[in-house]
């Protein structure tokens, strides 16, 4: 099978990429960003283009038969920028698949489509209401997913939660610098609401169980995934924080002004942390994923914390070598702490 996949120079494309090589398939890797091509398996097509470039992608998707389509604006970028690649780049890349007649199309979207609900856990027929740009941006890109769907286009959307991991950092890599020093770790509000995560590994797993699926109508649809086994967010990182000897304790906070001088300090860009992640910190966030469940016959092989300490644990283990990476704004990178790093002192 010859599968390309966009943003593959990202956390989520480097894991598919391993993972589908050790399935022997034939890989078409497509990212703006520079490839680190020493991670990346052997006899792998390189192509640096953007997705919203109709024309440079054109000859690579002759002969493709499945595309995952994991590329995005990420919510520390502009609102015009989310909204050019995340919805006309989606576009560009259904159109090409439509086109030269590509079997499968998996659209990696989000949770953060159905906004901070009430109503938990949250199933895929659920109002969507996104939160922000990089929200709003996800839903418009469904809309697409369906259009291409009437045209005759086999997508499969899938919805997945927070997903963790090796070579995982951005906000995780705060969170893991302040364990390995033994900081007390603020959360907003108490820490006794459910939220929930997902193994990078169970979300790669699920995405090649749908494109190998046999019966296209039971793909061709919207799937929730995150872990099956979590626990309150304060429980689950005690559990790193044990398995890890650290010092660390939980700082609960109250979560209205928190979350009023998280806004601040955003719209002043004091602070890597974006609405989504502080709007939703205190609630409880989870979904439910038996729609997948039931049709991959298949389930996540990690819990939330299990998923945090094989990455805490990973980030351990390259410690140094992360260190001396740039800082910038994806997941493989670690983002400047700004306001944080000066309260990281005094904790």
């Amino acid at each position: 099978m010859r599968i390309l996949i966009t943003g593959a120079a990202g956390f989520l494309g480097l894991h598919l990429s391993t993972y589908f090589a050790k399935k022997k398939h034939e890989l078409v890797l497509v990212d703006i960003a520079d490839f680190d091509t020493s991670e990346y398996p052997k006899n792998s097509t390189f192509v640096q283009a953007d997705v919203r470039d109709e024309k440079a992608l054109e000859k690579y998707m002759k002969g493709i038969d499945v595309v995952v389509h994991a590329a995005a604006a990420l919510p520390l970028k502009s609102k015009e920028e989310i909204y050019d690649v995340n919805i006309n780049g989606t576009k560009n890349i259904l159109g090409l698949s439509l086109e030269n007649k590509v079997k499968r199309f998996v659209h990696i979207s989000s949770t953060a489509v159905y906004g901070v609900p009430e109503k938990h856990p949250i199933v895929e027929s659920d109002l969507m209401v996104g939160v922000g740009a990089y929200g709003e941006s996800k839903i418009e890109g469904e809309g697409l997913c369906q259009e291409y769907r009437k045209k005759g286009l086999v997508v499969t959307v899938i919805r997945p939660k927070t997903f963790v991991g090796t070579h995982r950092l951005g906000v995780f890599e705060i969170l893991f610098d302040w364990i390995k020093d033994g900081k007390r770790i603020p959360l907003i509000g108490s820490g006794s609401n459910r939220y929930q995560l997902l193994d990078v590994d169970d979300l790669v797993e699920a995405v090649y169980l749908c494109l190998v699926h046999k019966n296209e109508k039971e793909i061709n649809t919207e799937f929730n995934i995150g872990a099956e086994k979590f626990g309150l967010i304060k429980n689950d990182l005690q559990e790193v924080f044990d398995y890890g000897k650290s010092g660390s304790t939980i700082l609960p906070t109250p979560a209205g002004p928190v979350k009023l001088a998280l806004m601040i300090f955003e719209r002043l860009k004091l602070s890597p942390l974006y609405e989504w992640v502080y709007a939703t910190a205190d609630k409880d966030s989870y979904v439910s994923i038996e729609k997948l469940t039931r049709a991959l016959h298949w389930h996540p092989k990690y819990s939330n914390s299990q998923a945090l300490i094989k990455a805490y644990q990973w980030y351990l283990d390259n410690y140094d070598e992360i260190k001396s990476r740039k800082t910038g704004t994806t997941h493989t990178v670690g983002w400047k702490q700004g306001i944080l790093g000066f309260f990281k002192k005094f904790l």
